[in-house]
């Protein structure tokens, strides 16, 4: 027996398999529900469930806590239906023209961009340009059946001129994937990818002032996305925060401030959290999502897309809220490790 899954406000419908979890059931059927990690650790796809009986699946109290769930929230990524549902989630939208796609991949170049960020891209068949919005990601599929997840560094429109993927991988010691990233793995190497996946990209029918916050490699959709709104034109007021431990670690900083000076309603804020004497670092320090708040003490009449370390994403979206900025303007990806989806607890 099927269950039908209608999400509301949007009026669309799907149908769901019994042990099939909501997500994977929307997402075959082209229905665009917020999601991130796809593992229960991000709570990036909970929403409400409005009607019907559900079994939740495995995941962190940090992504989904038991008062929460008291309130009949669920994370669409590891529940299953048992009956006929009715969801309320936001920002439901047809990703049918976007279909996810497993593919070859061909190692094209591989460049240091610090000493634990390596600048990947990947060469993709010629015949079929791969379609995606700004800030999505794809997954390697690696022997054995693990998956790893990296966003795209590179604006869709850039497929046009070369069909090429840019992924920002940060090593990872002991990582299974990033160890092979950063040893033995060789150009002309063929992977296996599939994608596009996510629901964080830019809503570009808002009018808003618009705050990017990345942390680390959490740069990497961010990049794509400044990318899409320059060949867009896309004049909304926008700035940057992107924070690191390091100097070292804002790795593409001379590229966003070339960025800047071509973007007028760009604006960039380079922050360290842990700058040493070496460094001659003169620029903000702290925490980078605090140093939106310092700036901008109201948050209400703002769009924020928040990418990188879960602690990072979770701290931001705790303290904006308090700051005025509406839930349904949030827009994050958090960059999950296995590490932490290891975490996970029922």
């Amino acid at each position: 027996m099927s269950f039908t899954i209608t999400v509301q406000p949007s009026g669309r419908t799907f149908i769901a398999e019994p042990d099939q979890p909501l997500l994977s059931a929307a997402i075959g059927q082209g229905i665009g529900m917020p999601y991130g990690c796809k593992d229960g650790a991000c709570g990036s796809c909970k929403c409400k469930k409005l009607e019907g009986t559900i079994v939740q699946g495995t995941h962190q109290l940090k992504a989904l806590s038991l008062d929460e769930a008291a309130q009949g929230f669920i994370l669409t990524c590891c529940a299953t239906a048992l009956s006929d549902l009715v969801l309320e989630s936001r920002n439901v939208t047809d990703e049918s023209a976007f279909p996810i796609k497993k593919m070859p991949s061909r190692v094209a170049n591989l460049t240091k961009a610090s000493h634990d960020v390596m600048v990947m891209r990947l060469q993709l068949p010629a015949a079929d340009v791969f379609k995606y919005h700004a800030g999505q990601y794809v997954e390697f599929m690696l022997a054995g059946g693990a998956r790893r997840a990296y966003s795209m560094a590179n604006a869709p429109h850039t497929q046009a001129d070369i069909a090429q993927l840019e992924l920002h991988v940060r090593h990872t010691p002991g990582g299974k994937f990033t160890d092979h990233v950063f040893g033995s793995m060789k150009e002309k190497e063929i992977l296996r990818v599939e994608g596009p996946f996510g629901s964080f990209y830019l809503r570009e029918d808002s009018p808003k002032p618009m705050v990017l916050l990345a942390s680390g490699t959490g740069f990497a959709p961010i990049k794509a996305m400044i990318e899409h709104m320059q060949v867009k034109n896309i004049t909304r007021p926008a700035v940057l925060y992107w924070g690191g431990r390091r100097a070292a670690d804002l790795y593409m900083h001379e590229w966003v401030l070339g960025k800047v000076a071509e973007m007028p309603t760009l604006r960039y804020v380079p922050v360290v959290s842990d700058a040493l004497p070496e460094d001659a670092w003169t620029g903000r320090t702290g925490f980078v999502h605090n140093a939106v708040l310092q700036d901008i003490a109201d948050l209400s009449g703002h769009q924020v897309y928040a990418c990188g370390a879960p602690i990072v994403v979770d701290s931001a979206q705790a303290a904006y809220r308090k700051a005025g900025l509406p839930d349904d303007e949030f827009y994050a990806d958090s960059f999950v490790t296995e590490k932490d989806k290891a975490l996970a607890t029922a």
